[in-house]
């Protein structure tokens, strides 16, 4: 049987990195993956320019850009390995990048060049790969760790690290694998849901936006109340079925089913005013005057649905006006579900963050380490869940590093 310092199962952006930083430190690692193509995540993140990292990320208080049963428990990975670090090896290895907004980074090339980085750093910690290579059973024996049965046969290691994603995107090869690992050695998991996912809408409130489709425009968007109450701003995307687009995305990790969202299509604009101001000094349609701050199409369909709206601003009643008004500034509709895995961009939920350590990522039981999408930390938009990656798993390594030089001094 084969022997290893340590087994990483899941080819990924947190696996891969996991095992060239413990490879390059000096350890024998084989990095394990089911799929036919590596890392296909980064390959398709970002629109094929890989998102890679956010440079808005506060390292003293990254828990803010993240949500999970417990945020604060990415804290101690987050600041230990920082956005200006990972910039620093892409740097290094000669790949141009650009900020598109709020500091999200994007490769100016194709995302393979990120894969392909990732995969020189493994070959120069001289870490064995096998891919596409199946996993199956898994065992624990106090003498000499864990047992893994693959498809090329079986392999021995005192540690194994789990990175083997979430539940999103099953098309290309998404697994509960990690799960179901985490549960056959006592950890609890958080239940997965799609996350950073499009909203699905359905009934009569949604009939007059169904031909909306393809429209996008800049609003506020925000769910729950007091204590639980999340906003951001960002653009909206009309679309066949209900809303996507950033705005979408970003508020879709906070929204819970049955709640409504609340959105202003004219943030910054104190609309209520401009139309009494209009009401003055206009003759046109109320419709085209709305054009000002929304686009026509979204204009024609507000005003489509009531009949005192059709007509001239300066003969509308003030009345009419104001609930107009309210209802742009605080349009509230109840989504009816989500896109689902199929087009959510990560997975919420997974290994709960109590059963593993917040410096090592290592789990209650020995040797046994969570890193990345798997665990239940989930970032917002904009490459802070690839930031959690790599940072997760560059606690993940380093720990691994210093366990044999602790074993060995036990030991004597």
């Amino acid at each position: 049987m084969d022997s290893f310092d340590v087994v990483v199962i899941g080819a990924g952006a947190a696996g891969l990195f996991c095992a060239g930083v413990a490879g390059q430190r000096g350890l024998k690692v084989l990095l394990l993956d089911h799929g036919e193509r590596i890392a296909e995540k980064i390959r398709i993140s970002g629109g094929g320019r890989a998102n890679f990292t956010n440079r808005d990320l506060d390292v003293r208080a990254p828990q803010r850009h993240f949500i999970g049963d417990n945020p604060n428990f990415c804290r101690s990975a987050l600041s230990r390995y920082t956005p200006q670090q990972f910039v620093a090896l892409v740097q290094r290895h000669g790949i141009a990048f650009h900020e598109k907004h709020k500091g999200q980074l994007f490769c100016d090339g194709p995302s393979q060049q990120i894969i392909d980085m990732l995969l020189a750093e493994c070959a120069a910690g001289g870490v064995t790969h096998w891919q596409p290579c199946s996993v199956g059973a898994v065992s624990w024996s106090d003498d000499g760790g864990y047992a893994i049965q693959t498809g090329r046969g079986a392999v021995r290691s005192p540690r194994l690290v789990v990175a083997t994603g979430g539940l999103s995107i099953p098309q290309i090869g998404a697994s509960d694998f990690g799960y179901r690992i985490a549960t056959q050695f006592g950890l609890r998991v958080i239940t997965p849901r799609p996350a950073l996912v499009p909203l699905t809408f359905g009934g009569e409130a949604w009939e007059p936006y169904a031909g909306l489709a393809g429209l996008a425009l800049p609003v506020q968007i925000e769910t729950g109340s007091k204590k639980e109450r999340m906003a951001f701003h960002e653009d909206l995307l009309f679309t066949h079925r209900g809303l996507s687009g950033p705005a979408v995305l970003q508020i879709s990790s906070y929204w819970k089913p049955g709640a409504p969202l609340t959105l202003d299509f004219a943030p910054g604009t104190d609309v209520a005013a401009a139309l009494s101001e209009a009401k003055q000094r206009s003759r046109k349609r109320i419709g085209n005057e709305l054009a000002a701050w929304v686009p026509s199409r979204l204009a024609d369909a507000w005003v489509g649905q009531d009949a005192a709206l059709q007509r001239p601003i300066n003969e509308a009643a003030d009345r009419a006006l104001a609930a107009l008004a309210e209802r742009i500034a605080r349009w509230q509709i109840t989504p009816s579900g989500t896109e689902g895995y199929k087009k959510a961009e990560v997975t919420a939920g997974g290994v709960d963050t109590r059963d593993l350590s917040s410096q090592t990522l290592e789990s209650k039981q020995p040797g046994l380490y969570f890193i990345g999408e798997v665990v239940d930390v989930t970032g917002w938009l904009g490459g802070y869940n690839f930031q959690w990656a790599w940072a997760s798993a560059h606690a993940c390594a380093q720990a691994l590093v210093a366990q044999p030089k602790a074993d060995a001094i036990m030991s004597g």
